[in-house]
Formats: structure tokens, C-alpha cells, sequence
């Protein structure tokens, strides 16, 4: 399966891994490989890229896996260990790895030598259906999450479910979270799958970035219907910073989108059956727990939130499953 994105592909195939080799030679024309990682993956997995990519020669810089690594102490270390291993301007980084990765990897691509090709593999549910779609990139800061970042869309997105195979569960779970959020905002179809199954199959992969592809292709830059896509997730970023990132991020914008629709029926757009649905569904895939945790606990963190901006903050409420709506100057208490 292919999606298509302003000037790039999403390619989602069963073994697509096993092609590797000459799809990246098809868009890439030089020897030499630079691949991001994370050391769980470069474990399971260093001998098995080379072994697809044989024909380029891989240098791996390799970071700690969690959140924690999209800071900019390592966004130093990785560019420095790149100058180190010789990288130009004209060389291919590759993300390979879940969303930290991915996120960082962007952002070093985005900006070193003020830009250089890269490609997006992602091994984790969410990054697949999430962070590697799009072209958004970027690190924390210590006030909150993807506060320093930049557009830049990869060459090219292969994405191989047989790598959740060996992913954990919790991470499976994790990447459950953000599938449901694809649902909710533009898949009805998508969100009764997950009322009554825990796993998916590679057709709810294509859906849910499927979802994603649509909206970012409308709105690329996160002008208006783009931040359909941050439904949970402004008191969802909160939650992880609360808690220091010790929080999967799945788990959190469960949370965060529980929160939402709470404040939704608040304000008469949403209907209180729907936030039970969806708590049903959090519940049985071990996403949230009772009791569940108080928003008050994190208002003061989203001032920083990217979503404030000069004229107040802008939250994504549902009307409907498939029905999102944004509302301007919010005001929370």
C-alpha cells in the first residue's frame, strides 16, 4: 500500500524490509548511510539492517531509548557524532526506531548543515501510525514537549508491520492509544474495530495513517485542520511533563482525550455517551485505570503548550466520532 503526501510515500507492506536494499537505491545515490537509533533497537536489529541495506556502507549513532532523548544535550551529542563520522550535506540519515527516535532523527535532518535527506523506518505501533507521517520533527524543553522543532518531510516512510513482533506490549498498547485517536477524529470504521478487538492487522495500520495523510495534506503547517491530529493530546503532553516522561505517551493522551471529551460535554458539543465508549474501550486495553486522574493536577503545565497562542489557547472537542471541531480561547479552571 502506498499513501501519498505532498512530495513523499508512505509505503506500508507486510516484509517490505526485505526490498530494502533497492528501494533506497531508487531514491539515493551515495554509499554511505547514517542511521539513528536507539540502543534496544540496535540490538535486536543492527546485523538485520546491514544485512538489507548491503549495498551502502551503515555508520549507527545510537541514543537511550525514552523520552528523555529528545533534549538538546542530545541533539548535540548526535550531530556531533555524526560530524565525526563524516557526514555531508548529500548523505541519507535514517530514523529507524520509535517516535523518540524518529522525532530527533527529523529534527537533526531538518537542521544540520541547514538540512540533509533522510527516511523515516519506524519498528513501533505508534510511530507507525503516528510520529513518522507527517514531517513534523522536534525536541523538549524542560517548560514542555515538541516546543523547539521544524517541518521536514523524509524521502520516503517504509513501514513493515513484522516489526511488532518483538515489540513489547506496553509499546503495543501505547501505539493502541494514538490508532484510537485516528478513529475518533476520521475513521468511524477504524474506532468500532477497536470497541471490540486489542490487536490490529495491517488494514487498521493503513487506516489510521490514512487518517493522519488526509488531514496533513489539507492543512501541512498546522494552520487549522491539522490540529484536529492533537485531540487528547494538549492535557496529554501535560500529563507526561507532570510526571517527568515516566509516563507512556499513549497512556497519557488516553487520559488527555478522556479530558477532552469531559470538557466537550461541558460545553454542550459533546455527548456524554461517547465519553463512556470511549472509557470502556481505555479500560479494557489497560490505557487508563479508575480512579481516573484530575485535570487540575495539570492546567499550569499548558501554558507552554504550543497550542497557546496570542489570541488563547485552541482545544480539539468532538461532536461525533468522525466530527471533530476546534474552539478558539479556551479558558480552563
Amino acid at each position: 500500500m502506498k499513501i501519498t503526501l505532498q512530495n513523499y510515500d508512505v509505503i506500508i507492506e507486510n516484509q517490505c524490509m526485505q526490498t530494502l536494499n533497492q528501494k533506497v537505491s531508487e531514491i539515493y545515490e551515495h554509499e554511505d548511510i547514517y542511521v539513528i537509533t536507539d540502543h534496544n533497537v540496535l540490538k535486536l536489529y543492527k546485523d538485520f539492517l546491514i544485512k538489507k541495506l548491503s549495498s551502502f556502507k551503515l555508520h549507527f549513532v545510537s541514543i537511550e531509548p525514552g523520552e528523555l532523548s529528545k533534549s538538546l544535550a542530545t541533539y548535540e551529542e548526535v550531530i556531533t557524532k555524526l560530524l565525526n563520522l563524516g557526514i555531508r550535506k548529500n548523505h541519507l540519515i535514517v530514523g529507524f526506531g520509535g517516535g523518540v527516535v524518529g522525532d530527533l532523527a527529523g529534527f537533526v535532518a531538518a537542521t544540520l548543515f541547514r538540512g540533509t535527506p533522510f527516511i523515516q523506518i519506524p519498528t513501533s505501533l505508534l510511530a507507525m501510525v503516528d510520529s513518522s507521517v507527517g514531517g513534523k520533527t522536534g525536541i523538549d524543553l524542560k517548560q514542555g514537549k515538541n516546543l523547539v522543532g521544524a517541518f521536514k518531510n523524509p524521502l520516503k516512510v517504509f513501514i513493515d508491520p513484522k516489526f511488532l513482533d518483538t515489540l513489547p506490549k506496553p509499546e503495543y498498547k501505547n501505539g493502541l492509544a494514538e490508532v484510537l485517536k485516528a478513529g475518533l477524529i476520521g475513521d468511524v470504521q477504524l474506532y468500532r474495530y477497536l470497541q471490540k478487538n486489542n490487536t490490529l492487522t495491517i488494514q487498521e495500520i493503513i487506516q489510521a495513517v490514512q487518517v493522519k495523510a488526509n488531514i496533513v495534506k489539507k492543512d501541512p503547517y498546522e494552520k487549522n485542520e491539522r490540529m484536529y491530529l492533537n485531540f487528547g493530546h494538549t492535557f496529554g503532553h501535560a500529563i507526561e511533563r507532570h510526571y517527568d516522561y515516566a509516563m507512556k505517551h499513549g497512556v497519557a493522551i488516553s487520559y488527555g482525550m478522556l479530558i477532552s471529551l469531559e470538557l466537550g460535554i461541558e460545553a454542550k458539543i459533546t455527548d456524554p455517551k461517547l465519553y463512556d465508549e470511549v472509557k470502556n474501550i481505555l479500560l479494557r486495553l489497560e490505557l487508563v485505570k479508575e480512579p481516573l486522574l484530575d485535570k487540575k493536577l495539570f492546567i499550569d503545565y499548558i501554558t507552554h503548550d504550543k497550542k497557546n497562542l496570542a489570541d488563547g489557547l485552541r482545544f480539539v472537542y468532538l461532536k461525533d466520532v468522525g466530527k471533530p471541531v476546534i474552539v478558539k480561547g479556551v479558558k480552563l479552571k
